[in-house]
Order: structure tokens, then sequence, then C-alpha cells
């Protein structure tokens, strides 16, 4: 299989790859930073005003086993859905890459984008239960499709609608979820030495089982396997820190420093390294939180709530922790093991090293200096499978609600079967090329939704708590 493949991937990367580099560098980054900077003046920094406001929210009820819902999702069954979509890859493998790239200043413009994206994904989260329609079965139906023609009562609204659609089912329901089984067989080939095809396999059985299981199955899943898996991540990142404490605060320094001067770790001028390290940390802090991007949207129109406000400020939890917790720890382990004076990466990313060290195996190298490298690499595999895993269930969630949108319920069969299909050659792949091309639609959806959230502003200030 892997013969048949290489030769359309080695025909497909450079193309993908040069329409991505005009998207990240001149689209992307003006789009989420614009549409982030603009709800958090309009919004009176609503991230910050009423972040304590959705940590009560969410931590406050906190139980892994909710209340068995009618239809939807309870507000934390919605939360978890986002989480989960949210925590995939982008956190382990994505700020790995992010790091190799733009180098350790890569994470301070994560963390630029995630503290604006908070306002962004409120606004994403008020509009879809503001819009969200409610069929005669009694499911929700919601997400950009149904605020952008709300924005758009024309038939440019339907060809934005159906341009975002086509790009999720894409980027999601397809391309992304090969970049998470992608990524789960890397890792287990290098911790277990499990061939890519037989977690392909494992992989289709059980997506499968949880897909057919509809709304509710999911929901029932995503509420307990979120937690535990931030929980395991979490204590393991914990850790290794703790291990490495002497060089926390180098790390940091590190982080501030490269994000102004890049061209000391990662070379070349001044401008082209800022460039870097700016559209790296944009491109790869919107495959990790996805705010502005419009997939969680479609969790987060599934709970069962009455205000739009109280399921926006539980969504800019999803991003807080997603970044500032999940995605920061992996960092902070990678520069403090690798990037620190007696680390392989002290010098950047040059050398002999670029033949050894790359984004899939980066993280298991750092937690391998602490742990072992055999038991670092498995609790980085172990770790990855759930988020990617997770994530693969989000995406699938979204990607179906795009699907019906598109072509009805006779659609979702046919969407089903061939995301089955997309999960089993992601195992098979090159991780570059996967990696590519969900970029590329990645950042195709976020034109179409920056274009409605932009119009949509007056219906979200209306429901903002603190301007009424």
């Amino acid at each position: 299989m892997a013969d048949i493949m290489q030769p359309l991937e080695d025909a497909l990367f450079p193309i993908v790859a040069n329409i991505n580099v005009y998207l990240s560098n001149y689209i992307l980054v003006f789009l989420l930073i614009g549409v982030g900077l603009w709800y958090s003046i309009r919004t009176r920094f609503v991230q910050v005003r009423c972040l304590g406001e959705g940590m009560k929210k969410v931590f406050g009820t906190l139980s892994l086993k909710g209340d068995k819902q009618e239809h939807g999702m309870s507000s934390f069954q919605a939360l978890a859905t986002a989480i989960a979509a949210q925590v995939g890859t982008g956190n382990i493998v994505g700020s790995a890459g992010a790091i190799l790239i733009g180098g350790p200043g890569a994470i301070f413009w994560m963390w630029v984008i995630a503290f604006f994206g908070m306002a962004t994904i409120y606004a994403e989260a008020t509009l879809a239960i503001q819009t969200r329609q409610k069929g005669a079965d009694g499911v929700y139906h919601g997400g950009p499709v149904y605020y952008i023609t709300t924005a758009f009562k024309n038939g440019f609204g339907k060809f934005l609608a159906g341009f975002f659609a086509v790009a999720i089912i894409l980027a999601l329901g397809f391309m992304g979820c090969m970049v998470q089984s992608n990524s789960i067989s890397s890792t287990f080939a290098t911790a277990f030495h499990i061939p890519g095809w037989i977690v392909g396999v494992v992989l289709v059985i059980v997506c499968g089982f949880i897909f057919l299981g509809g709304v509710q199955r999911l929901a029932s899943v995503t509420e307990k396997l979120v937690p535990i898996m931030a929980l395991i991540f979490l204590v393991g990142a914990v850790i290794a820190l703790i291990v490495r404490i002497q060089y926390i605060p180098a790390t940091f320094a590190m982080i501030f420093r490269y994000a102004f001067q890049p061209q000391a770790i990662i070379g070349g001028g001044f401008a082209y390294a800022l460039k870097e390290a700016i559209s790296q940390g944009a491109k790869r802090g919107l495959f990790s939180n996805e705010a502005g991007m419009g997939s969680t949207p479609h969790a987060h129109a599934q709970a069962n709530v009455a205000d739009p406000h109280e399921q926006g400020i539980v969504a800019m939890v999803g991003v807080f922790i997603d970044t500032f917790v999940v995605l920061t720890l992996n960092a902070l382990v990678i520069i403090a093991t690798l990037y620190t004076a007696d680390g392989p990466l002290a010098n950047g990313y040059v050398g002999d090293v670029t033949a050894v060290l790359n984004k899939t195996n980066l993280a298991q190298t750092a937690f391998g200096t602490i742990y072992g490298e055999t038991a670092g690499s498995m609790f980085v595999a172990v770790c990855l499978f759930f988020f990617a895993f997770s994530t693969i269930l989000g995406w699938n969630l979204f990607g179906k609600i795009n699907a019906n949108y598109l072509f009805g319920q006779k659609g979702i069969k046919v969407y089903m079967v061939i995301a089955l299909v997309f999960i089993f050659l992601g195992t098979l792949m090159s991780n570059d090329l996967v990696w590519e091309l969900t970029d590329m639609f990645n950042n195709l959806m976020v034109i179409p939704n920056a274009i409605a959230l932009f119009a949509l502003t007056k219906m979200v200030l209306k429901t903002t708590k603190g301007l009424k």
C-alpha cells in the first residue's frame, strides 16, 4: 500500500505546501488576531471579566456521569465534546512542530492567539445557541452554517455556508481524522512496534461502534474520557517539570526572548524568523484550540442551556484548558529537557539532530529524558492515543452535522463510511502530507466563519454579561 501511495504523496505535497504558505502567512494570522481583538474590545475583554464565572460553571458541578439527556447534551457534555476535539495531536505533535520550525518563541504567539481566541470562541458558542434549529426528532442542529445564513439571508450566505460545510467535512471529518490516526500509528510504532495497519483496523472498529451510537453515546464517552486523559497527562508533565525545575526560569525566558528574537535560534534574517515564529504560533494555535475555525460551535449548539452567555463562558474554559494548560505543559517539558544548556537542541534545530528528531517523536524524546527512552515513548503514545481518539470522535460529529446540512439524512451513512476509510488510510500515509492537507482545509474554514462573526457582532453583544 505504501508503494502505491508514495507517488501521489510526492506530487501533492509541494502544491499543498505552497498554498498553505500564502494562507497561513497572509490570511490566517490577520483573521485570527483580527476577530479575536475585535471581540475582545467589543465585549470589554469577556475572557478576563468572565473567566472566573466560566470556571465556576464548569468545575463547580463537574461529574463524570452526567444526567441522561433526552436530546442533545448537558453543558458539561458539550464542553467535553468540544475539548475532545480541541485537545488532540495539535497539543503534542503540533506544538512540537511549531517549536522546531518557529523556535520556542512560537509558544508565546500561541498564547497570544489563544488569549484573543477565547473572545472569539465566546462569540462562536453564543451564536451557535442563538441560531440553532431543533429538528422534528428533537435533535439540535447548529454551527457556523446556521449563523452564516442568519448573517447573510441571500445567495451569498448560502454560498458561504456551503463552502464552509464542504471545507469542514474535508478538513475534520476526513483529513483531520487522518492526522489523528496517523499520529497514533506513528507513536505506537515507536513505543510498541505495532504495524500501522493493525492500529488502523482497531481504530475503525472502535470508532464505528461509537459513531453508530449517535450524539448520546459520543457524549457519554467524552464526558468520562476527557477529564481522565487530561489528568494522566497533567500528572506526567508536572513530574517531568519538577525533575527539571532548575531549568524552568530559563525555559520561560527562552519563550519570551525567542518570540521577538527568533533568528537567534532558528537562523535566517530577523524578518523571516519572526514571520516563521508568528505563523507557526497562529497555524498550530488554530489547530490546537480551534477558536475561530468554526468547529467547536457544533458541540456547544447541542448544550441544553437557555442563556447563550452561559455556554459562551463555558466555551472559553475549553480554550484555556487546551492551550494554557495541556499545550503549555507539553511545550515546557520539550523546552526544559531539549532546548536548555545540556539539551540536544540548545543551539537550535540544526546539524545531525535534524535526521533524528522530528515533530512526531520530539515529545517522546523529551519525556524519555525523564522517564527513560522506553517509558517516555510509551507515556506519550498512550496520552496521544487518548487525545487523538477523542478528537476523532468530536470531529466526526462536526463533519456529520455539515453532511446532514448539505445532503440530508441519506448523506450521513455515506459520510460515515468515507470517514472510516480516511481514519484507516491515515495510519498508512506519511506524516508531512497529512498535516499539510489538514492545514489547508483548516485555513479555508476560517474565512467564511470569520466573515460571519464580524457580521453578527450585534447579536453577540446582546447576550454578553456586563454590556446589557
